[in-house]
């Protein structure tokens, strides 16, 4: 029985090494076709990857204003166990919402005059505050709050879809996790070209909103604003506590987060960056504040009530329009731009993410460019864990919304502050204004960070609020590493390169056309060359040594017996007394390896050399070679 799970460890080794084989091998044909053909580094400053604002807004801004298809309703979700008495409380709250998203924009434009070349609440914190503990804290309070923003428009998208189609239900986690694979292959095919396919229904969805909108006016010129039922106004519900009004309003909140992307977005704008990125900024704060207060107002009207299979915009848009072709476009404008809200958020994921590892903070890994210039790893990182939240969720929306906005009022607040102390310390043109718009927005962003974790602290916000200490920790803990290891590497200048012997070990596992072709390459660079071969007993060991003989022995040869069937321990044993014995020499370990003509002749062939090659890379100090031989059939 041992036998045939060793041999079955084998067959499965073999298959696993060879699909992974095949799959480098055509990786590149399927990633041309996905992602798009590689452009040169220097395409990267050139306007092709720049975007108009015009075209920038929709890209930038879908996080942010998607989020008003759930905002005021997250708000109201926590008001409805105090039924119709408490509905009209929606309109202050939205007020409130809307003269904060106010105060957020003015204070992230003086952020883009400070810093026109991006950052945001990272960027800021790091040249304002002494302990890079604060800039930590801003950029894992954004990096976590991405995160989640993908996952919380993802679920918003397919709840939207649900309430149209209930018979998707059971499929809702499915189909969320392939939303989240469709938006990695756009966003690695790099902005400018997500930015031709991904604009255009983000403008649809705010011509549907104001269209909804509008009608709903028109409606109510017609017809009258009170209904039968429009709840009564300010009647105060029994048993409501400023605790609970709180807690909605945070709630109504969470459509404001994202208004930091275009602030870290600056340098994908054409010239003039910072003017263009501004008046995108004064733009979106209109049209947003206009669709979240005539949204509200006409759930209000109506009396539209919380309802888990069905959303109060889907709810708003059949009284207007019934189920016909134009409720059917606003539900599927509303599905697609939730799901392309995310894409504004990839793209700010990883500029945050590439420039904090820059920093050292993060793993460099998140620096490298892909093929369409974007930061690809990011991207991939990003959809892993919000893939994995959308699973641990079911994507259900009010579930996530409790983790949601905490980090990014965080990150709001320590801008906030840093951008105060920049003017006592800068001053320049009109200081005096922009100290007082951080101040305010300080001061406001501050109480909402607070309101946050407390009236969110027992639904959920408590993981975030130990998720972000941890993280901040793994990041110090990175950047430790690198400093240990610049400081291991650094070379003293009077210390240069120095000559020494080394000695090449062949392994051999017979004699045939690969082992003369990787011994006259091992001869080629020194004499002094050792074959070894291991075997696994006595006959096949003798029967080697003949053959050996035969050949005219080219070189010294070592035998090894193997009592356990491994090439490893034998030889790292001999490897051992060659270090010891000659402690002023090199070793180098050349491996035989053969390459066939076809991808699936590697499942019929053991991969002893790549085994071996890895084993001694992460265990010895030694010089490792492959020396290929390609097969003529």
């Amino acid at each position: 029985m041992t036998h045939w799970v060793r041999l079955l460890d084998w067959v499965l080794g073999i298959m696993a090494v060879g699909s992974i084989w095949y799959s480098i091998h055509n990786f590149k044909s399927v990633k041309k076709i996905l992602v798009g053909r590689p452009l040169r580094t220097a395409e990267l400053y050139s306007q092709h990857t720049k975007l108009f604002w015009f075209i920038a807004l929709p890209i930038l801004a879908a996080d942010l204003y998607s989020s008003v298809a759930y905002g005021p309703e997250a708000g109201l979700s926590e008001l409805a166990p105090f039924g119709e008495a408490a509905k009209w409380l929606l309109i202050p709250i939205t007020i409130a919402a809307v003269l904060l998203l106010g105060i957020l924009i003015l204070s992230y434009i003086m952020g883009i005059l400070a810093y026109p070349n991006g950052g945001g609440a990272y960027a800021i914190a790091k040249d304002n505050f002494k302990s890079k503990w604060i800039a930590l804290v801003a950029s894992s309070s954004l990096l976590i709050d991405y995160i989640l923003t993908v996952a919380v428009s993802i679920s918003a998208a397919m709840e939207a879809l649900v309430s149209a189609y209930p018979i998707l239900v059971p499929y809702k986690t499915v189909l969320a996790i392939v939303c989240v694979l469709l938006l990695v292959i756009f966003n690695l095919r790099g902005v400018a070209e997500s930015a031709r396919i991904l604009a255009w229904p983000t403008i649809c969805f705010m011509v549907c909103m104001l269209v909804i909108i509008t009608v709903g006016f028109i409606d109510g010129f017609q017809h009258g604003f009170i209904k039968e039922s429009t709840p009564r106004i300010g009647k105060i519900p029994e048993g409501l506590s400023l605790l609970i009004l709180l807690k909605a309003f945070s709630s109504a909140c969470s459509a404001l987060t994202g208004i930091e992307t275009i602030s870290n977005s600056v340098p994908v704008f054409r010239e003039p960056q910072q003017k263009n990125a501004i008046k995108a900024y004064i733009e979106l704060g209109t049209i947003t504040s206009v669709t979240i207060v005539g949204f509200s107002f006409h759930l209000y009207v109506n009396g539209i009530s919380v309802n888990p299979n069905n959303t109060m915009l889907s709810q708003l848009t059949s009284i207007y329009f019934g189920s016909g072709i134009i409720y059917q476009l606003i539900i599927w404008f509303t599905f697609i731009v939730l799901i392309l809200a995310a894409n504004s958020t990839f793209n700010g994921f990883s500029q945050l993410g590439a420039i904090v590892a820059g920093d050292g903070f993060l793993p460099r890994a998140l620096l490298n460019r892909g093929d369409r210039l974007g930061y690809s790893n990011g991207i991939i990182v990003l959809a892993s864990f919000a893939a994995l939240l959308i699973i641990c969720f079911q994507a259900h929306t009010n579930s996530l919304i409790p983790l949601y906005a905490i980090g990014v009022f965080l990150s709001f607040s320590i801008a906030q502050i840093g951008l105060i102390r920049r003017w006592l310390k800068v001053k320049g043109p009109y200081w005096q204004l922009k100290f007082a718009v951080n101040i305010v927005g300080a001061i406001i962003t501050t109480i909402v960070a607070i309101i946050f974790s407390v009236t969110k602290f027992s639904g959920g916000a408590w993981i975030v609020l130990i998720v972000l200490p941890i993280f901040i920790l793994f990041s110090l803990a990175i950047h430790r590493h690198y400093e240990a290891i610049m400081l291991e590497l650094e070379l003293d200048l009077r210390t240069f390169p120095v000559t020494k012997e080394v000695i090449s070990i062949v392994l051999v596992s017979g004699v045939h056309r690969i082992v003369n072709n990787t011994l006259t390459f091992a001869k080629s660079l020194n004499d002094e060359v050792i074959a070894v071969y291991i075997g696994y007993d006595d006959e096949a060991i003798h029967q080697m040594k003949e053959k050996w003989a035969d050949w005219g022995t080219p070189c010294r040869l070592i035998c090894l017996k193997s009592k356990y069937r491994s090439l490893i321990e034998p030889l790292s044993r001999l490897i051992k007394v060659i270090e010891e014995k000659h402690e002023d020499k090199l070793i180098h370990v050349l491996i035989p390896q053969f390459i066939p003509v076809k991808w699936w002749h590697n499942l019929l062939h053991n991969q002893s050399a790549l085994l071996l090659r890895i084993w001694f890379l992460y265990h010895k100090d030694i010089a490792i070679t492959t020396v290929p031989y390609h097969l003529k059939k």
